[in-house]
């Protein structure tokens, strides 16, 4: 019997025995990677381009949103695969993508960036339009088949000729309040308007660092929907509203949760994931998502000149149910494996924006077409509204 062999009947018995319940994600990854066993995530044999790169001890440069995120990313995906694989992860955080854009054109290449965690459609177009996109080859992602087609079509619509990117979770960018200080009926009653309270002056937050987040948000403050506003002024008349009564724009989830673990801000948009983290360390922290509020999907997205197997490698095995499923735990967002497909377990159903029927009809997500033709103009008058204009 070859050592192949010897590699996937003691892949499979580790996963029989997670599946009756002998031992948990936790251990079965860290079995696989204590095992060097890299043959079976997909259900089938890795390709000898992978046991080169494996030899070769390749390196690939990951950035991501950091805090739980990144803890969740790294104790689940990134170092079982360096376990199983040789390879080497190296995973750094970033503010928002458009600081890594701006590296990428300051050095005139994609040298050290390799892996994105990317926010979705809008930035997928973004990064193909700045012609900084690959061509997965999909063979190599076998577990690609358990991902909602509904993530899946909206980046082939983009580039129907092959995928740059792999999606991986979704969730909600909605408002988040201390129930100390706030009432659920009131947080209900005023929906979107919550975050221009004026009695909460000085306890309010925001992110700063999205200009397209307070537009979203503008066009709610304002009556508008967020995928046909017809009126800019109005929308940053209620960005400059809300500016006057902020305590400190965030620039990073860690930061997010800092501000609002600490008490510093009682209300601020938020994202879903990072509001579910909190809940769980026991911070009196609720979550609302609004009418009309902002869904988002993100996906790991491979940039040009990226060494191709090893990056596939990853992706297939960041997608393996075992894996997606515990970075799900961890990081407290969906993950976008269909759950028609895949069963999820109960503390997986249970996060903001949990979709039971893999379609995602009830969410609204950011219209690319329509927004991305206006990032110049208006991320220009958000600067201004942010510095005071």
């Amino acid at each position: 019997m070859t050592k192949k062999i010897d590699d996937t009947t003691r892949y499979e018995r580790l996963r029989e025995r997670m599946g009756n319940g002998d031992i948990d994600r936790r251990s079965f990854l860290s079995l696989l990677g204590a095992a060097g066993i890299t043959t079976g995530l997909s259900g089938g044999m890795m390709t000898s381009m992978a046991s080169q790169a494996r030899a070769a001890g390749t390196e690939l440069n990951f950035e991501g949103w950091g805090g739980v995120v990144s803890e969740a990313l790294r104790k689940n995906a990134f170092s079982p695969y360096e376990a199983a694989t040789g390879n080497k992860v190296i995973d750094a955080t970033f503010g928002g993508e458009n600081e890594v854009l701006t590296k990428i054109k300051a050095a005139g290449n994609t040298d050290g960036h390799n892996i994105l965690h990317s926010s979705g459609v809008s930035w997928y177009k973004r990064w193909v339009d700045n012609d900084m996109h690959t061509k997965l080859n999909e063979a190599n992602i076998p577990n690609m088949a358990n991902v909602m087609t509904a993530m899946t079509d909206a980046f082939r619509k983009i580039t129907p000729d092959g995928l740059s990117a792999v999606p991986y979770n979704y969730g909600t960018t909605g408002i988040a309040y201390n129930t100390k200080h706030v009432t659920p009926e009131k947080a209900k009653e005023l929906g979107a308007n919550l975050l221009l309270d004026p009695s909460l002056k000085g306890k309010i937050g925001g992110w700063g660092g999205d200009w397209a987040n307070r537009a979203w948000y503008g066009a709610l403050q304002s009556d508008q929907d967020p995928n046909n506003i017809q009126d800019w002024d109005a929308v940053w008349d209620k960005a400059r509203e809300h500016r006057d009564l902020v305590l400190k724009y965030w620039s990073s989830g860690a930061e997010l949760m800092d501000l609002l673990a600490k008490e510093e801000i009682y209300v601020t948009e938020a994202w879903s994931g990072r509001v579910a983290a909190l809940q769980a360390q026991g911070h009196p922290i609720a979550y609302m998502d609004p009418p009309n509020g902002l869904a988002w999907m993100e996906s790991m997205f491979v940039l040009k000149g990226s060494p191709m197997e090893a990056a596939e490698e990853l992706l297939n095995f960041m997608l393996d149910p075992a894996t997606s499923i515990a970075v799900a735990s961890g990081q407290k967002y969906p993950s976008a494996l269909d759950p028609t497909k895949v069963e999820m377990p109960a503390d997986v159903q249970a996060l903001p924006a949990f979709d039971a029927t893999g379609k995602l009809e009830t969410l609204v997500f950011r219209d690319p077409e329509t927004w991305n033709p206006e990032e110049k103009d208006q991320s220009k008058t958000w600067n201004r509204v942010q510095k005071g204009g």
